[in-house]
């Protein structure tokens, strides 16, 4: 489980296809992580993933092919910029909102616009995830919890402050890049019980 605060920012180094899915190395970047731990989830722009090898500077994880097709990273070209956070301690605080690092989509940046000293960010989603967000509500966007501000039917708005810009990868995001989605964990829930409760 993650909060969607970033903790680092990281680099693709490599992808190497193994068998036929992958194996990336990261350069762990600004994320400190002198305790890690063979076999620790880390949220890399929003998927959870396992280090199977580490050592100061960086850590390897396996990706399958069901994340390569579903989310961004089997597109990521090496050298690029990672939004990374470590799994939430129990007794840490839950800064943003309760994230699984599981995506649940793929959507795509199709504005940027300056609001004072934020920027107001729209995202174009798949039309199948649009009944999940609600404005007001939490959203992961590449592992990044944020607010939404309004909602549309084929996508959402956010505001991202300077701090949030210069702190995650949105620094080198640009119009037309696609983002990984994770919608809110409770709706997902919420369906389910739906579900069995009318079927």
């Amino acid at each position: 489980m993650f909060t969607g605060l970033i903790e680092g920012l990281g680099t693709l180094v490599a992808r190497e296809s193994r068998g036929g899915d992958a194996r990336l190395l990261i350069e762990a970047g600004t994320l400190l992580f002198a305790d890690a731990v063979l076999g620790e989830s880390i949220a890399v722009n929003g998927v959870c993933l396992t280090v199977v090898a580490f050592d100061t500077h960086s850590f390897e994880m396996d990706a399958s092919n069901e994340t390569l097709s579903l989310t961004t990273l089997g597109g990521l070209e090496p050298g690029s910029s990672l939004n990374l956070e470590r799994a939430m301690k129990p007794t840490g605080r839950l800064g943003g909102h309760l994230v699984s690092g599981h995506v649940d989509g793929v959507g795509c940046v199709t504005s940027i616009q300056d609001d004072a000293r934020a920027q107001r960010w729209i995202f174009s989603v798949p039309s199948r995830l649009s009944k999940y967000i609600a404005q007001k509500g939490s959203i992961c966007v590449d592992g990044v919890s944020l607010t939404v501000n309004a909602v549309e039917d084929d996508g959402f708005e956010v505001a991202l402050i300077p701090h949030t810009v210069a702190q995650t990868a949105f620094a080198r995001t640009r119009v037309g890049d696609a983002v990984n989605i994770e919608i809110d964990l409770v709706a997902r829930y919420v369906e389910r019980l739906l579900q069995r409760a009318f079927s």
